[in-house]
């Protein structure tokens, strides 16, 4: 059966170089969430990798690494999420770095198991922001790169990402109503079941990341949008 993310409507995005103890990962991948992603921006390196996807895997989540870095690629996850920074102004976040771990890993990697996600950093104030050299797109800017996504590079996913800010409701739902094929996912600032509704209400999937670390009570609430009622 092949592996696929379409149906997620929630998933946590736990920080390779972010401590988590053993009970509140418990917490986390037991919590009904769709699936665990394991990112960063900042010192993701194998052995943190490794270590953290180790951890998940006792339980049986689905669990993806989202690839920041070529040096930290493990074969122990479920799927890879391969990030086209859209908005970036260096090439190599658009073409050149995913070049190349293909090049590197495509021999024990199944394709069937990568999936290729235009990115579109929408925080200034980000680390993703700064280290990807991103330009602040406007709404019109990001509505084209949601198109080009879906009708250019035909991608399954375009990723809106706040990164720790809370965003604009009305442009989620102008970019959900751009896209038709392209899921939509939206992450950035979720820390509250009300925040989680309201973009679930037109993002396909949402991601749930610092507040993990911040107030896990809280974030471990968002879940419950995969209910029909609140």
């Amino acid at each position: 059966m092949l592996f696929s993310m379409d149906h997620w409507r929630h998933a946590f995005k736990l920080d390779p170089n972010k401590e988590i103890s053993d009970k509140d990962l418990e917490s986390v991948c037991e919590s009904g969430t769709d699936g665990i992603i394991v990112g960063g921006t900042d010192d993701v390196t194998l052995p943190g990798v490794v270590d953290l996807v180790s951890r998940v895997k006792k339980y049986s989540v689905p669990c993806v690494l989202e690839v920041s870095s070529i040096d930290a690629i493990s074969p122990e996850f479920d799927a890879y999420l391969i990030p086209m920074v859209l908005n970036s102004q260096d090439k190599q976040w658009m073409m050149d770095v995913q070049h190349e771990a293909i090049k590197q890993y495509k021999h024990f990697m199944s394709w069937k198991e990568m999936f290729f996600e235009g990115y579109c950093v929408m925080n200034e104030d980000a680390k993703a922001f700064t280290y990807t050299n991103c330009k602040l797109p406007t709404r019109e800017d990001v509505l084209a790169y949601a198109y080009m996504a879906e009708h250019v590079f035909h991608l399954p996913y375009f990723y809106l990402e706040y990164s720790g800010m809370y965003g604009d409701p009305d442009l989620v739902y102008d970019v959900s109503s751009e896209l038709g094929q392209t899921k939509l996912i939206y992450g950035g600032g979720i820390h509250t079941l009300a925040e989680a509704k309201e973009m679930s209400m037109y993002a396909d999937m949402i991601v749930v990341g610092n507040a993990i670390y911040t107030n896990l009570t809280e974030a471990l609430q968002t879940v419950r949008i995969k209910q029909q009622s609140f």
